[in-house]
This record gives structure tokens, sequence and C-alpha cells, in this order.
């Protein structure tokens, strides 16, 4: 772009800035997509900050982060080097890296065994596992987060390493809920100062105000050795032929035929570290939510209950090639994900170059943030945003498309485990529907308890924990859960 185009063209709007520290002093320390969305409607689509000279803009608005993110992807999609994230150890994680060769090879190593047509081979064991984790519910219905964190720990991880969780305490288990705790912690933006100023990343640790090198090293340790213990096993496992088959790690070493070059292997290590917490965290969060929302709005439960019996009967549960034909199943789901979205802000993009978007200046190296908590609730296209209403979508594709395409990420870092993730939410929506009501808990008087969420304020937002009761709705149904659920590795996975 020329100099007179650069100079001819507007700043967009945006708070006032102090000198020097700029915006610095106004960014939220908690929740920031709920002021951020509070900016987006003084100022407009896009807001305008600057934190110590970094240049931030804000996306509000699905139309403006479609342009910019998707129609403008070749300018759009680096990441911004967050400098905590990196020190912590996330400096190779594909999601985090810029468009250079190892990104693309781990995002090819992910979508090759994600890829549509490739993920019908783990229908029957998601299917397993969300029976599995309905019925252990049941059994256990204190236990509710518990149960859901396991067994979707396990789906995940089988699915990257070809290992199966049998106990909350296992190691890959326990070191994935880790280390994305500290991703949510250190990738969260405007927390850290040394995002801004990345010298301050070079001072002696007995500075004062340096504890976040002693925080990042620490953190560090932990991301090194779950990224590496789980892809060793699995590489090993292959090897003696006792490793549960297909999975992530196995398809990406199987095409090598036994010749793993140390850059391929470090691309392995990092792709499948990245696709097991992210996609076990986020997956965790649509499912709490998704209890949540049903145990609020019995109507919709009734609603989704009476379709499911009309379709699929009582002979048999659900299965995810079902989805086609159980639309307001598919509703909830997605309203499940519009209203609490996972990761609130999205994921960072970085403009490689200086860019003009309706008369206003974007420069280069912005580091540009899409508010997805603002686009999903904002009113002019979600009619009363905070009310959980899956007849605004009338059963419409498209119109459940604009929900799912603002929650997995946009252009070219569109998240590449997008449909193994939604047929993970959607078998365990569909199989509790099929068998189970979720009523409020009750306290002594008999009177619900309807819960004060509050959701977290890093870049993952989980609700805080809630009690609700799940029964069966017949004795048939948990028989159908019981004959169905697996306990066992050995689930019928299409080979």
């Amino acid at each position: 772009m020329s100099i007179w185009l650069s100079r001819k063209a507007r700043r967009p709007p945006g708070p006032r800035r102090l000198p020097i520290l700029g915006n610095a002093l106004q960014l939220p320390q908690t929740h920031p997509w709920l002021t951020f969305s509070k900016w987006a409607k003084q100022y407009g689509d896009i807001v305008y900050l600057e934190a110590v000279g970094q240049p931030l803009i804000l996306l509000n608005s699905y139309e403006t982060a479609k342009d910019l993110l998707e129609q403008r992807s070749a300018i759009y999609s680096d990441r911004p080097h967050l400098e905590m994230a990196s020190l912590s150890g996330f400096d190779q994680v594909f999601v985090l890296s810029s468009c250079n060769d190892s990104w693309r090879q781990q995002r090819k190593i992910v979508t090759q065994d994600l890829a549509p047509r490739m993920i019908p081979r783990y229908h029957a064991f998601q299917e397993a596992e969300a029976r599995l984790l309905v019925k252990n519910i049941i059994e256990h219905p204190s236990q509710l987060e518990r149960v859901v964190k396991l067994r979707i720990g396990t789906i995940i991880i089988r699915l990257a390493y070809g290992h199966y969780i049998s106990a909350d305490d296992d190691p890959f288990l326990s070191l994935s809920r880790t280390v994305m705790d500290i991703f949510s912690r250190a990738g969260e933006p405007g927390v850290w100062l040394v995002d801004s100023i990345p010298m301050l990343k070079h001072l002696p640790t007995w500075v004062p105000g340096t504890r976040f090198l002693a925080t990042a090293k620490g953190w560090r340790t932990i991301v090194q050795k779950a990224a590496w213990s789980p892809y060793l096993w699995s590489k090993h496992s292959l090897e003696s032929g006792s490793v549960l088959l297909p999975n992530t790690c196995a398809t990406a070493l199987q095409e090598t035929d036994g010749k793993v070059s140390t850059d391929l292997e470090k691309d392995v290590v990092w792709a499948t570290s990245a696709m097991t917490a992210g996609g076990m965290h986020t997956s965790v969060i649509g499912t709490l939510n998704f209890f949540l929302a049903m145990m609020l709005n019995p109507t919709v439960q009734a609603t989704a209950q009476k379709e499911i019996g009309s379709v699929i009967g009582r002979e048999r549960l659900p299965t995810i090639s079902d989805k086609a034909s159980l639309p307001y199943v598919r509703s909830i789901v997605t309203e499940v994900f519009r209203l609490n979205p996972a990761i609130p802000l999205g994921i960072p993009h970085s403009l490689n170059q200086d860019d003009v978007y309706d008369g206003m200046h974007l420069p280069k190296d912005s580091i540009v943030i899409p508010n997805v908590w603002h686009m999903l609730h904002d009113p002019a296209v979600f009619p009363n945003p905070m009310k959980f209403d899956p007849d605004r979508y009338r059963n419409l594709d498209s119109e459940m498309d604009k929900v799912t395409d603002l929650v997995f990420g946009f252009g070219r870092r569109v998240c590449p485990g997008k449909a193994f993730g939604e047929g993970t939410v959607f078998a365990i929506a569909a199989t509790l529907l099929a068998t189970c009501d979720i009523f409020p808990a009750i306290d002594e008087h008999g009177n619900d308890i309807i819960p004060d969420v509050v959701y977290s304020s890093g870049s993952l937002s989980f609700p805080s924990q809630f009690d609700c009761i799940i029964k069966p709705r017949s004795e048939n149904a948990y028989e159908l859960l019981s004959d169905s659920a697996i306990d066992a590795p050995d689930s019928s996975l299409v080979n």
C-alpha cells in the first residue's frame, strides 16, 4: 500500500490513549470480552487500541471478521508473538505459530486424520464413550464435572495417541488438563506486561517485577513433558503392536515407513499436543454448558426428546449419523456454542502488512482480536441474545453455520478438528436426551436450586460448578446404555 494511502486513511475509533502507555491501563484484567463489547457499542465494528506502542484491533461483527480474516486471509493469518505463551513452552505449537513450514506440516498432520471422509472411523468410539458418560453420571450424579472431563479426555487422548484412559489420575490426562490451564493463563490478552514490552524477558530474575520469568520456566517444563511423553509412548507402542488404531500419531508415523526425521517428529509431537489440549477443553466446556442449558430449559428439553422419539424410536440410541435427521437437537447444540462460547475472544491474529478497510488504516503488526462473544450476542443478529433459544435457527443449516463459523475460528486458522468436536458434543447431547431427564438439584425444602453460574476469565471460559439431577426416562433406556456403553478399550472401531 502506498504511503499516501496510509496517511489518507484514518485509524479506527477507540478509547482515548495516554502518551507512551496508550490504552494499557484500560485493558481489562478479567472477562475482557465484556468490556470490549461495551466499546463495540460505543465505537463500532472495529475498535483501535494501543498498549505501549503495540496496536490492537478489536473486530466486533460477523461481517467484518469474515471480510478481514477470511477474504483477506493472506495478510491476516499470522499469529502475534505472545511472549508469555512463548516463554511458557507454546512457541512450537501450530495454533500459535506463524504461517511457516512447521505450521503447514502440523496442520496437515491433524487435518488428514480429521477430514470429514476420515472421521467416521471414530464415530463408534465417540458414541460408545458418550453412552458410558451418561451411564456413569446416572450412577454418580454428584460427580458430573469429573465424569465429563474423564470421558471426553478418554475420547481425545484415544484419538491422538491410541491410549485408553482408565482412571482420573492417568498422567496423560492430568498433564493435558494442566497444559490447557497454563495456556488459558499465559495466552490471555492484556494480562502480561512482557507481551507489550518483550525486552522485559531479558531482565535478571532478581529484578523486582520479574516473577513472571520463574512462572514461565516452571510452566515450560510441564508443557514439554506433556507434549513428548504421550508421543514417545505412542511411538513405542506402535512399534510393538500394542497401540489402539487408528490414531493421529500413528497415522502420521505410518506414512514415513519408519523414516522419521527430527523435524517431522517435532511436528507430530506438537500437532498432537495441540489437538489434545485444545480439543479436550473446548469439548468439556460445550458439554457442561449443554447440561446446564437443559436443566434450565425444560421445554426445550422436552421438544428435543419428542423429536428423537419420532425419528429414532425407543429401541435404539441415536448415532452421529442421525445428525441430519435431528435438526432440533442440532439447533440446541448450536445454541449451546453460541450462548457461552468456549473461547470468547477466539485466538488473536496478526496483520503482516498495512491495510485499509472501509476508509480506516489498519497498521502492520497489529494484534487482531475477534470478539466472538460480542458477535454471538449482537441483538441485531441474535434477538434477545441472552435467552437460550434453539428456535432462532428455524432448523436451517445456514443459520447454524453463522455460529460455528465464529466459534471454530477463521480462514486459514479454522480449527481442523471442527467436525470431530461437533460430533462429540452431538453424540453426548443426543444420547442424554434420548435416555434421561435433567432437573435442577433440590434443597432441603424441596425447592429447585437454580445455580448462579459464573464463567472463568482466561482464554478459555469454563462454567463454575453446578449440581443437577439426572434420571433415566425408562428402565429400557438404562438397559440400552448398559448394553452399548464400553468399559474397555476394545470398542467396535471401523478400521
